[in-house]
């Protein structure tokens, strides 16, 4: 059966959801261009969870991609594919690396940081409340950004001289418009920055996720522990992971708040919870878009005839799926928190389901409580459709988002 033309991935991300739908009309997956490079997309959720659960699609590029070689050197999203992690691990070197972190993230110890997370939290609602009157306020910057700066900056131990490096970095990782030059600069600054953090924690260990994750490292003699390179391209994925991601969940919490009032009055009220809201949030406008890259194993069958082939690269559209009418009926594209079922795949599914999931939760309400208890008459300071999003086909957030603090334009 022939294939239909690639569809061009936008590598702004300029209008989403018209891609979405456009995706979700040529069937469950569908090929892309995808910076040059071709994939499939996967927006049925059905089949997408089958795919991220199923042994014949891998993260593991280095063993299940023919061009690997070639997409690490030239494609600008090339470092998606070349750490060694869990992001990119299969079958028993996955639950190798799965298992050497887990602990650290356990529910216990996510539960023991929330006193840090308020208190974070109190202290940047505090700095914004001091802002003067009149004042515009962009709240990506003043609380999305720092929030969970701060709470990974803790968690792994990150110097305070350092994190500003690490934001800066992160940004890069994430902006799909940067040249293959500039993406493998800044990916060379991002393992610069790490193996300094590791010199730093190896020579000062700490109760941090840092020093303990280099213990496991040196103290495992069998094989079964992290080789240099896992050690630090695990510390990637978690600085990645807890910070870029909770930003724009924050981001888009918010921005969903104050152009549907209606739904705010359900919080309010007490008819929903602040938790309803972060579950809406991330079925409605998941943080990441497209997440590059898994691969085929074996040829897979798709159920409108078409095979993706062993080898061919698979793009997990979690945006189109999380929105797919079949999924959540003809109202899914509605910010609805009083939603019955809130399923959605911003955190993975399956084996590779996100372990911070509980921490970026836990971020998120308590940011969202505090702002709107202590700024009711909080209101955008621009028409929603002047908001830019992010220039990027993986993240989904906006770059500034202008709020009057208090009512009448006063901040």
């Amino acid at each position: 059966m022939s294939q239909p033309l690639p569809f061009v991935i936008d590598p702004t991300g300029a209008d989403r959801h018209t891609e979405y739908q456009a995706l979700r009309a040529r069937g469950p997956a569908t090929p892309v261009d995808v910076l040059g490079l071709r994939a499939w997309a996967v927006t049925d959720p059905a089949l997408l969870k089958t795919m991220l659960t199923s042994p014949d699609v891998s993260k593991d590029g280095r063993a299940h991609y023919p061009d690997f070689q070639q997409t690490i050197r030239t494609w600008p999203l090339g470092l998606w594919i070349e750490v060694q992690s869990m992001l990119t691990a299969y079958g028993a070197d996955h639950r190798r690396l799965r298992r050497m972190v887990a602990p650290i993230l356990s529910a216990r110890r996510i539960a023991e940081m929330r006193p840090t997370v308020q208190a974070v939290v109190t202290e940047l609602i505090d700095g914004l409340a001091a802002v003067p009157a009149g004042q515009v306020v962009d709240l990506r910057e003043r609380l999305a950004y720092p929030l969970p700066i701060a709470v990974i900056g803790d968690l792994l131990g990150v110097p305070e001289d350092q994190r500003d490096d690490f934001r800066q970095i992160v940004d890069g990782v994430f902006d799909s418009t940067l040249t293959p030059e500039q993406a493998q600069a800044n990916a060379a600054r991002l393992f610069k920055s790490t193996d300094q953090l590791i010199a730093t924690k190896r020579g000062d260990p700490g109760d941090d996720m840092t020093s303990l994750l280099i213990a496991a490292r040196d103290e495992e003699s069998d094989g079964s522990g992290f080789t240099d390179d896992e050690l630090r391209d695990t510390l990637i994925l978690m600085i990645n992971a807890g910070y870029e991601t909770t930003v724009n969940v924050i981001d888009q919490a918010v921005f969903a708040m104050l152009t549907s009032p209606d739904q705010l009055d359900l919080v309010r009220t007490g008819q929903a919870a602040w938790e309803d809201v972060v579950e809406e949030t991330l079925r409605h406008e998941p943080a990441i878009k497209y997440l590059p890259l898994r691969f085929a194993v074996t040829d897979i069958h798709l159920p409108d005839g078409q095979i993706i082939a062993a080898g061919d690269a698979i793009l997990a559209a979690y945006g189109a799926a999380n929105r797919h009418p079949e999924w959540h009926g003809t109202d899914a594209d509605t910010f609805d928190v009083m939603r019955g079922v809130k399923d959605h795949l911003a955190f993975g599914y399956g084996v590779h389901f996100c372990l911070g999931a509980p921490l970026a939760r836990l971020e998120v309400a308590e940011a969202l409580r505090q702002l709107f208890e202590r700024f009711p008459t909080m209101s955008l300071a621009a028409p929603p459709d002047a908001l830019r999003p992010v220039p990027t086909l993986i993240s989904n957030g906006h770059q500034e988002l202008p709020v009057h603090l208090r009512s009448g334009g006063r901040s």
